[in-house]
């Protein structure tokens, strides 16, 4: 008889924000794949096993934790922030579309997560109040003339853009070319947030001008919010400011 597998989000990374859904999924899970990092979050019983991979092992990850369902067991994949935002709920389904036919027999549930976008605008203020898109940076499974491309579309059609994996030791110049694009459609003076680790005892939110936002200003753990044309800065007296993008397009401002 086939087993379960189910792909578990754990929010951005403090305990607060895992939800009762996530909670309980965890635990009725005998067998947890997954990057180590979100592995070490888990509180697992004595009769639980964790079973650890690399970052960029996703597909393999997902054909060992169905191969564990198929043999009837309860089997978990752990993933930051949201699982079907960048991240092992898509990896899980192209492993599975490819597989063997048992495979589509399995029980599989996705349980969602507080993805990084949500975590970081929530500690700014209200910067996804109107349309917004996310695009991840990464040209690892994608062209990065495609990233440009949308980039660029993005801005021109008015979406506030969550940027998500923006740099890394392999990618350490892309951040700053999107950045280049953006200024040739935004205003210099559009807001741009840098949320690392938010929710976190280390997190950092940093509000910037696009003209002078930079790749230096983020890594991986950091999640980049660029404004829309609509989006606004309330300062406050001894306070960090506000950002939002107001319900109503081309709302005049008070």
């Amino acid at each position: 008889m086939s087993g379960r597998l189910t792909v578990i989000g754990l929010g951005p990374g403090s305990a607060a924000q895992v939800t009762p859904q996530a909670s309980a999924a965890i635990a009725e899970a005998s067998f947890f794949y997954g990057y180590k990092p979100y592995l070490d979050r888990l509180d697992l019983r004595a009769d639980q096993t964790r079973i650890a991979s690399d970052n960029r092992e996703e597909l393999a990850r997902a054909r060992e934790a169905l191969k564990k369902a198929a043999e009837g067991h309860a089997a978990a994949i752990v993933s930051g922030g949201d699982p079907g935002v960048f991240a092992m709920a898509a990896a899980v389904c192209e492993a599975i579309e490819a597989g063997p036919p048992q495979w589509r027999d399995i029980e599989f549930a996705v349980v969602p997560g507080v993805t990084a976008m949500l975590a970081v605008a929530a500690r700014a203020g209200a910067p996804l109040g109107h349309d917004f898109c996310a695009v991840s940076l990464s040209d690892n499974l994608k062209p990065w003339a495609i990233i440009e491309r949308r980039l660029k579309a993005a801005a021109e059609a008015g979406f506030v853009i969550a940027l998500y994996n923006p740099v890394s030791r392999a990618r350490p110049k892309q951040l700053d070319t999107a950045f280049d694009i953006l200024r040739g459609v935004l205003p210099a003076a559009t807001p741009v947030i840098f949320g690392r680790a938010a929710g976190r005892p280390d997190e950092r939110i940093d509000i910037r001008r696009l003209a002078e936002a930079g790749a230096g200003m983020a890594d991986m753990a950091t999640c980049v919010i660029v404004g829309s044309t609509e989006t606004r800065t309330i300062d406050r007296n001894g306070r960090p400011p506000l950002v939002y993008s107001p319900r109503s397009w081309g709302r005049p401002a008070q």
